[in-house]
């Protein structure tokens, strides 16, 4: 399906300037979902529900951030970049603010789900970053907003236990609603304007989603390779505490939390394997990461009673599924210009679907057969996603590059 393109006004220079407001606007959005997360026993404590009852808020924010990147991402290629940004921003201190203000429960399931949906920002931003940079900086650029995403994640919990401790779990809603109102202000001043290219309706839009997926082979094979490592990366962080509760580690969720720091490091580097896919051959760089992954799972299954082995691990396979990520990204938005967003719509909802999968798959593995059945799991997917990447990537890379225009 062709979509019209319509002239419109020269496309502004990315500056590094712009390119921070990004990253720094990528990490704060995203680091909403994750608030919820350590306040759940205190939520429990003051509706006086179970922490089976809590813990569906964290649940139901998920959902609401993939129904937010089907229904509202798509959009980005439909109406002016910052204007949706700017009105997406409302709808976030809004939701921020109704769960701030929760009488019951019932109220801030729905706020939870509110917050998902909008706090979609980063699946904005990262395809705009994109268009505004240069072809050969474009891996680069994606890699470097991505790093602020890394960082909001990673760091989110943190700032969320430690106000909760003191300030109570209200406080940490109302906080974040005053982060996001500071930041509206910030990107009104600063994020340059992108126009769009579709002209048509919401209903063709939506409709262009099937299209892509049925006329673009290698949007296919990428959401694919990106959801088989997403699901080796759920599978572990969804079983690791239950393995830290047993002997010989005897520990908790704390210890687990430090992991994520630990795993900060590898997920940091991947942003200079963005650099490597500007450089040269992108398959060679991809091979080498996904290669790390499936040898993190093959450290992890040696590491069941060693905590150097978890965390030589743990670096392995942030490494390998972030830059992986990174160089899927960078791929799909060089496929058509004029179509990132739904291009990035159609990954990022098979990504997600990936890691709720190994989410899933993970707990029952562990449930029947502990920590050697995850690490099967692991290696799974790992190798398919690795197979998948040996047997059709190539081919279908070197034709595309064969038909592209010069």
């Amino acid at each position: 399906m062709t979509t019209p393109v319509s002239s419109s006004p020269a496309q502004p220079e990315l500056t590094k300037l712009n390119l921070w407001v990004m990253t720094i606007a990528t990490g704060m959005v995203v680091a909403n979902l994750y608030y919820n997360q350590p306040l759940l026993g205190r939520i429990a404590a003051t509706f006086q529900v179970s922490e089976a009852s809590a813990g569906s808020l964290a649940m139901l924010t998920q959902i609401g951030y993939a129904v937010g990147m089907l229904f509202i991402i798509p959009l980005g290629d439909m109406l002016r970049r910052k204007r949706l940004i700017m009105i997406d921003f409302a709808a976030i201190i809004i939701a921020l603010l109704l769960a701030g203000f929760a009488v019951n429960i019932q109220s801030l399931m729905v706020a939870s789900f509110l917050i998902g949906a909008t706090s979609v920002v980063p699946q904005l931003l990262v395809p705009m970053a994109a268009h505004l940079a240069k072809p050969e900086e474009r891996g680069r650029t994606v890699g470097f907003v991505m790093s602020g995403l890394l960082i909001g994640i990673l760091l989110s919990r943190t700032v969320s236990g430690f106000v909760g401790a003191h300030l109570g779990w209200r406080a940490m809603f109302f906080i974040a609603a005053g982060m996001m109102l500071l930041l509206w202000l910030i990107l009104y001043f600063l994020l340059p304007e992108v126009h769009p290219n579709f002209k048509g309706t919401y209903k063709n839009l939506m409709k262009s989603l099937v299209h892509l997926i049925r006329d673009q082979p290698m949007l296919r094979l990428v959401s694919l390779r990106g959801a088989l490592c997403y699901a080796c990366f759920g599978a572990f962080w969804t079983t690791l505490v239950f393995l830290l509760e047993e002997p010989p580690f005897n520990a908790g969720s704390d210890v687990a939390g430090l992991f994520g720091l630990i795993g900060a490091a590898g997920a940091l580097a991947a942003g200079y394997m963005g650099r490597l896919s500007d450089k040269g051959n992108a398959f060679t760089v991809t091979t080498i990461t996904i290669g790390l992954l499936v040898l993190s799972y093959v450290v992890f299954g040696f590491s069941s009673r060693s905590i150097i082995g978890l965390v030589i691990g743990v670096i392995l396979m942030d490494l390998g599924v972030q830059a992986t990520h990174i160089s899927n990204q960078a791929f799909i938005f060089s496929i058509l210009p004029e179509a990132r967003n739904r291009l990035n719509t159609v990954y990022m909802v098979t990504y997600f679907i990936g890691g709720a999968s190994g989410t899933f798959l993970a707990s029952h593995a562990w449930h029947l057969w502990k920590w050697n059945g995850v690490v099967a799991m692991g290696l799974l997917f790992s190798g398919l996603a690795l197979l998948l990447h040996l047997l059709f990537m190539r081919s279908e890379s070197n034709a595309s590059q064969a038909v592209k225009p010069s």
